[in-house]
Parts: C-alpha cells; sequence; structure tokens
C-alpha cells in the first residue's frame, strides 16, 4: 500500500514510519524539512505540491500538530490548536480534491478528550468529555477545545468516499530517545519517579508495537469508522505506574513529589503539569468489540519489554561510541 503520513517526522510518526516501511509498504512523510527521497514539503496549512502524494494513495494517517511537550502559554496552546485544525483542513483539502482518494484518513486525536476522573474508565460509548470538571486548571478546558475542534475538522471534510477514523491515542510507549517512556525512564533512574500529587491520578498508556498494529487493524477494518479510544486496556494509578517501571529498571525508591513540585519541575522541563496531573483513565471499547487483540494488555509485561529495548539501545550506543573514539 501507499500510506501518506503527513507530519511524521515525531516520535508516533517515526514510529509508523519505521514498522510500516519494515512491513513493504510505501511511505511518504510530509514535512516541513524534507531530508530523505521520501519525504515530501508542505506547510500543514495551504494546499500545494504535496497534494499529488495523497492522489491515488490508500491510506492518509494525519499526525500533524505542534507538540504538547512545552508550557501551556496563551502563545503554545493556540499554536497547539491552529496546527492541529489547519493541518486538518488542509489535509481534508486535498483528499476532496483528489482524482483518485484513499479509502481511509487516520486523524490522531487525543485521549485528553475525555474529562479528568477516577471513578471510572472513559471508553467510547459511555466516556464522559471533559471541559466542564470543577477544580481544575481553567487552561485544561482549552485542551479538551483543541481535541473536539481537531476532530470535527475532520468529520466536517467533505470526503464521501474515504472512511475516516479519529485516534484518540493514550501516551504511546516506546523506548526512542526523546519520547514520555525515555522521560519517565529518567526520572526513575534519578529517583524521582515517585508519586506525583499523591499517584491516584489513572495513566493511560499504549505499546508502541500495539499501537502500530492498532493502526494497520483500523486501516483492514472497512466497519470502523468515528472515534477509537487507542489505548491499553490497562490504564493504573500514577504511583503504581511508577512503581513498577522503577521495579523493572531496579531503582529500589521513588521520591514523592507534591504539586508544587510538579510545577517546578515541570517548568525546568520546559513541559506542563496537565501531563502529569490529569486522570487519563480510557480503555479501548470499540478495538476490543472489534476483535483486537493487545500484544500487551498489562503495564508489568509492557515495561518489561520497553524497558529491555532501552538497555539494548544503550548498549549499542556505548559500543557504537567506543569504536568512534578508538578509531
Amino acid at each position: 500500500m501507499k500510506i501518506v503520513l503527513p507530519g511524521g517526522t515525531g516520535q508516533v510518526g517515526t514510529i509508523l514510519d519505521r514498522a510500516l516501511s519494515a512491513a513493504g509498504h510505501e511511505v511518504v512523510v510530509l514535512t516541513r524539512r524534507p531530508r530523505r527521497p521520501q519525504d515530501v514539503a508542505w506547510d500543514g496549512a495551504a494546499l500545494g505540491p504535496w497534494a499529488e502524494a495523497v492522489d491515488g494513495a490508500d491510506v492518509v494517517v494525519n499526525l500533524a500538530g505542534r507538540s504538547v511537550s512545552c508550557r501551556y502559554t496563551p502563545e503554545n496552546l493556540r499554536a497547539m490548536m491552529d496546527s492541529r485544525v489547519d493541518s486538518t483542513r488542509v489535509v481534508g483539502e486535498a483528499i476532496a480534491a483528489a482524482r483518485r482518494p484513499p479509502k481511509v484518513w487516520l486523524q490522531m486525536s487525543t485521549a485528553t478528550v475525555y474529562a479528568h476522573r477516577f471513578d471510572a474508565a472513559n471508553d467510547e460509548a459511555t466516556g464522559v468529555i471533559g471541559g466542564t470538571e470543577s477544580g481544575v486548571p481553567d487552561y485544561w478546558a482549552y485542551s479538551v477545545e483543541i481535541a473536539k475542534n481537531w476532530e470535527r475538522t475532520q468529520a466536517e471534510a467533505p470526503t464521501p468516499d474515504t472512511r475516516k477514523v479519529a485516534l484518540r491515542a493514550a501516551m504511546v510507549m516506546s523506548p526512542d530517545r526523546g519520547g514520555v517512556f525515555d522521560v519517565l525512564l529518567r526520572l526513575a533512574r534519578l529517583g524521582l519517579g515517585g508519586p506525583v500529587a499523591g499517584g491516584g491520578q489513572y495513566v493511560s498508556w499504549i505499546h508502541d508495537e500495539d499501537f502500530v498494529r492498532a493502526v494497520e487493524f483500523l486501516i483492514a477494518r472497512e466497519d470502523v469508522a468515528g472515534a477509537v479510544n487507542l489505548a491499553a486496556p490497562g490504564p493504573l494509578p500514577q504511583r503504581e505506574f511508577m512503581r513498577v517501571l522503577r521495579r523493572t529498571w531496579g531503582v529500589p525508591v521513588g521520591l514523592p513529589a507534591t504539586r508544587w513540585m510538579a510545577e517546578a519541575g515541570a517548568f525546568a522541563l520546559r513541559s506542563d503539569t496537565e501531563l502529569l496531573l490529569k486522570s487519563r483513565r480510557v480503555v479501548p471499547g470499540r478495538l476490543r468489540d472489534a476483535g483486537f487483540a493487545f500484544a500487551w494488555p498489562g503495564w508489568e509485561g509492557a515495561a518489561g519489554d520497553l524497558v529491555r529495548r532501552a538497555r539494548a539501545a544503550r548498549a549499542g550506543s556505548g559500543r557504537l561510541r567506543a569504536r568512534v573514539g578508538g578509531g
């Protein structure tokens, strides 16, 4: 198949590009900074010659959008909104104008669309959409609006010959440097991976292998459209999530952090506490109903695999440095 990945140079795009290319598919990445023969330049906001890559493609998986790993200033929040809405709109325009439109358009969304809650899990049928919770920062509602506008832009695109799926993805766990797992593992290794603000908030996640398999599953399942949660069936409280990660790496303790300590740490990391404090208790209702089988349904097994791969990658990097240094 020919698969087009707008915004395919980030962490998730790199995972998909690597896996789909290895499976023998022709993968074209739309990026602002093309570097490889399979990269095509685009600006994520206006139609251009890049739209020729969409015409005749089998699948489009749009991953474009400003990274959420930043301080949630008004300027950055607006950039998150605009980059997601504009790129989704223009992908829809390219599909609508195509002589041979793709059969399916998978559009990245986020599990952040659901409410901050502890009492029950959010699936697609019964989950509570966020934005009106009490006792949380006001700007958390803006994150929900970003997700809603993201999905609405795809849903309203006039592409009658293309099936549309919105991927409400939880945090994708991969040992690649710079990803969310890499950050969490670094905290655990430093002894800082303890409970944050009590640690009762739920962490929803998905192993990178299952993320790729779910994308392939949704491409093949012509009967599935609309919003689909991409999350492992076992979300768990942050304190337990980090306890498992520490144990798997071999770190005996993790210092707890109060809310104000989390604020200070997030500021130092140029990130935001919503990523640490919001309770994202999300489960994959539609995937399970459709018969998808997770290879890594539980965090203990997933953490073991990710840690093993992270250790192997570090060992490989060390050997490479040694060879370069000795050459």
